[in-house]
């Protein structure tokens, strides 16, 4: 058995009758096509080459697959993550491996992307899966830390991703308490820099916000929470709990930082209703796969090029620009601006090299058959 859930699991969502763990109030559908010979559950943590899985039995600790590894090795996405609605296969001495990852209802998908040592952009074009499964993505800003206030390039990132996995994003400015005044500008600019998002201000401490973030959990619902650390992650999912399911700390006085709590994601359930996963830190999060979530997080920006002159327009020094207008208007902060060309940037250099990345391996796979079509003996088309 691995890491406690508040309560038990069985406790919370078994049938009293029988015993076992009802899986459709961990989100369970049964349209999900699941592959004869196996059972569900859910990933409720990964360690290296295995996974912590919720099913109707119980929780534990199971094993991957060959398929698994292969799938894996071609592409990282694949691998299983907390969220994941997973098939397990009975082995002879009565244990079971994790043998598919069943189709993702939603994923949040971060790309590989770092900074060399000249300050340019460097990665592999391939992702990471951070959470599946997900109906609501919390991105966790503090309202204040150290001598800063809520970092709106990161929200704007986040909120995007966030678009992009097909969950419903939510900002959450934690630590309210924290900021004695101007708490309502400070909102009015989160809610600028997110268009079309709720944004709430919440403090897990006196309970401020707390009943509204439920909320968004009815039923079987899942969310994950995503920010730096020391916004207050997992102080606020112990307070959805209604107690400490996870370990928390301080902020560091001297630089106002947070420390690295919580190592791994995790899912839990809650006693309430819905289920939470709460992740580590973010430090930087590569785009992954953009189609419309930058779009939606500068609908604003969108808005305005209507009125360029040229429909093509860049928004960076062409005539009749009505973009570059609302910037030296003052209806359009520069920093905007700056983060959309930026994100489009990253978004763009991301995507050639997720391209560059695929063709390489369909080249290798071609050279492989052609290499075995050409040993003696074998028959050829």
């Amino acid at each position: 058995m691995g890491h406690p859930f508040p309560k038990g699991v069985t406790e919370l969502f078994s049938d009293s009758f029988s015993g076992s763990i009802d899986l459709s109030l961990l989100g369970w559908n049964d349209a999900l096509p699941l592959p004869a010979d196996t059972v569900p559950a859910r990933v409720a943590r990964v360690d290296r080459g295995a996974a912590e899985v919720i099913a109707a039995e119980g929780q534990f600790q199971v094993r991957y697959s060959a398929r698994i590894r292969r799938a894996a090795a071609e592409d990282p996405v694949s691998l299983p993550c907390v969220g994941d609605w997973v098939a397990l296969a009975p082995l002879p001495e009565g244990r079971y491996e994790l043998d598919a990852v069943l189709p993702r209802s939603s994923a949040f998908v971060r790309g590989g992307v770092s900074r060399d040592s000249r300050g340019g952009l460097s990665g592999d074009g391939q992702g990471q899966v951070l959470a599946a499964n997900v109906d609501v993505v919390f991105v966790a800003e503090p309202s204040m830390h150290s001598t800063d206030f809520a970092d709106l390039g990161r929200i704007e990132r986040l909120v995007a991703l966030a678009w992009e996995s097909g969950g419903l994003p939510v900002v959450l400015i934690t630590k309210a308490d924290l900021f004695e005044l101007g708490l309502d500008e400070l909102l009015a600019d989160v809610r600028a820099a997110a268009p079309g998002v709720d944004v709430h201000a919440v403090c897990a401490q006196t309970g401020e916000g707390i009943d509204v973030v439920r909320a968004y959990l009815y039923g079987a619902k899942t969310a994950v929470v995503l920010g730096p650390s020391g916004a207050g992650k997992s102080t606020l999912v112990n307070a959805l709990a209604g107690e400490d399911v996870m370990e928390t700390q301080q902020v560091r006085a001297a630089d106002g930082r947070g420390r690295h709590t919580t190592v791994h994601r995790e899912l839990i359930p809650l006693s309430g209703g819905g289920l939470i996963i709460d992740t580590p830190g973010i430090r930087r999060v590569g785009l992954y796969g953009m189609s419309d979530g930058v779009d939606l997080v500068f609908s604003d920006i969108d808005e305005l090029a209507e009125g360029c002159r040229f429909g093509d327009c860049a928004h960076d020094g062409e005539p009749g620009c009505a973009v570059q207008a609302a910037v030296e208007a003052g209806e359009l902060p520069e920093r905007r601006l700056e983060s959309w060309f930026k994100l489009q940037r990253e978004a763009a250099w991301m995507a050639r090299r997720s391209d560059a990345r695929l063709r390489s391996e369909e080249t290798r796979k071609w050279k492989i058959i052609h290499k075995e079509m050409r040993k003696p003996g074998r028959s050829r088309p």
